[in-house]
């Protein structure tokens, strides 16, 4: 059980390495997928490293801990936003704590969900089609950059409401500035942010978003359409507080930001490793094709292509490849009881995505890519934990796993993806600052299988 404790009581830590704080941030920072797993091997589910700017981290992989963590409430544990807060602004969800997040996060579920998830596979629909018109065809090339595109012009459309000039503007700026955010997000913050360090071109290209967002938000007030709308930065100006109140402008303008940065690469990165597993599954792929021609129903309904099998990979790409690997919190009671650790106030608790997705007591044969696994049944959601877990799971999964179910169908539809060798040794991590992608970025062979009918 997680207890707040009032009273000053002896912390106790879990053990872990006695190295310097510069060799374990590099393990930490650059080596997670060798590092993390070895330091469990020798110290067991819960270990300590001391990582220079971060100070003392708990990293956990006890499911019981782990759920323990994402059931605590917000006077026990908090948000670890130091950097992403600074990253994304203010008023991001990554900033806020306490009954500000409760109070944000109820204003922006809503749109994520239920009828306008329709809405939004059209717009996923499109932008596959327009990107995978121009894909080769029996020549190797890596997806992930076409991925990269066709997530943040969903988003931009789905979200931003963007359209024309604006959509051209944030689809050239928005992505550098989430790629350099990320980097930035995963290292100390410097004193120093001059216009030549990497936070001073980080803060210029903040400032040309704000200057096209305010365009777009003025735009949008003085829609007379605007309740017909779809987008999210629609239902954000429409949308109102318990108290009756709105958001603030440049509150919409960093959770606008902040929904691009949190589904953009992850969800292409996602993609990537689809096809990079799918390629070394050959039966799974064969299988998955002959449900998409078949009109499997996904998870808009009838019509919408998806199918079990396909969910049930997305799901296992989701378990044996996530994206990001560690969730932070922060200790904000005196003291915290978690299972035989004491921590103090300020400890940061790394819940490491990664060893828990490896547990074989909770997925039997965890290295295997075996989609079976998931066929008539649904995750844990405190076990499989890629989109996070608690008041903190990232509100756009439904979001993002429909943008994958409608990707993956029209990429199967429309084309023959070329299976690899038995025995082909899988395209290695890279880490990008939070995220880790295929080191080859997905690379496939494909060749299109017929003529679409676009009458």
């Amino acid at each position: 059980m997680v207890r707040e404790r009032t009273a000053i009581t002896a912390v106790r830590f879990p053990p872990g390495p006695g190295t310097p704080r510069l060799v374990q941030g590099v393990i930490a920072m650059l080596a997670q997928r060798r590092g993390i797993p070895g330091l469990r091997e020798r110290y067991g589910d819960a270990f300590t490293v001391n990582v220079a700017g971060f100070g003392r981290v708990v990293v956990i992989s006890d499911p019981g801990q782990v759920r323990q963590v994402f059931l605590a409430g917000p006077g026990v544990i908090e948000n670890l936003d130091d950097n992403l807060g600074r990253v994304f602004g203010p008023g991001s969800m990554f900033a806020l704590t306490g009954e500000r997040h409760r109070k944000e996060r109820k204003l922006l579920v809503p749109p994520f969900h239920g009828r306008r998830l329709a809405a939004y596979e059209r717009i996923a629909a499109e932008e596959a089609d327009r990107e995978f018109a121009s894909w080769p065809s029996g020549r190797e090339f890596a997806v992930m950059p076409s991925m990269m595109r066709i997530t943040v012009n969903v988003i931009l459309r789905a979200v931003f409401g963007a359209r024309g000039q604006e959509l051209d503007a944030l689809a050239e700026l928005l992505p550098k500035a989430v790629r350099l955010g990320s980097v930035l997000a995963a290292v100390p913050i410097p004193k120093t942010r001059a216009k030549w360090t990497p936070w001073g071109r980080a803060m210029a290209l903040r400032r040309d978003y704000d200057a096209i967002v305010d365009s777009m938000i003025a735009a949008a007030e003085a829609d007379p359409k605007l309740d017909e709308r779809d987008d999210v930065l629609a239902l954000m100006l429409q949308a109102r507080y318990d108290d009756g109140s709105k958001m603030a402008n440049s509150d919409i303008a960093d959770e606008l930001l902040t929904l691009l940065a949190a589904g953009h690469e992850t969800t292409a990165i996602t993609l990537a490793w689809a096809v990079e597993r799918l390629r070394r599954n050959p039966s799974v792929l064969r299988d998955l094709v002959a449900e998409v021609d078949a009109g499997g129903v996904g998870p808009g309904g009838a019509g919408s292509g998806g199918g079990e099998l396909l969910q049930a990979v997305i799901t296992e790409v989701q378990r044996t490849r996530p994206v990001i690997d560690l969730v932070g919190r922060t200790v904000k009671a005196e003291s915290m009881e978690l299972g035989p650790w004491i921590l103090p106030r300020g400890t940061t608790i790394a819940v490491s995505i990664g060893l828990m997705h490896e547990n074989p007591e909770l997925f039997g044969d965890p290295g295997e890519f075996r989609p079976s696994r998931w066929m008539g049944a649904k995750p844990d959601l405190h076990e499989w934990i890629p989109f996070g877990g608690g008041t903190r799971r990232c509100i756009g999964a439904a979001f993002a796993n429909m943008e994958m179910n409608v990707v993956l169908r029209t990429m199967l539809r429309d084309f023959t993806l070329e299976p690899l060798p038995p025995g082909t040794p899988g395209e290695r991590w890279h880490f990008r600052g939070i995220a880790s992608s295929p080191a080859r970025g997905g690379e496939a062979i494909v060749t299109r299988r017929r003529e679409r009918d676009h009458d």
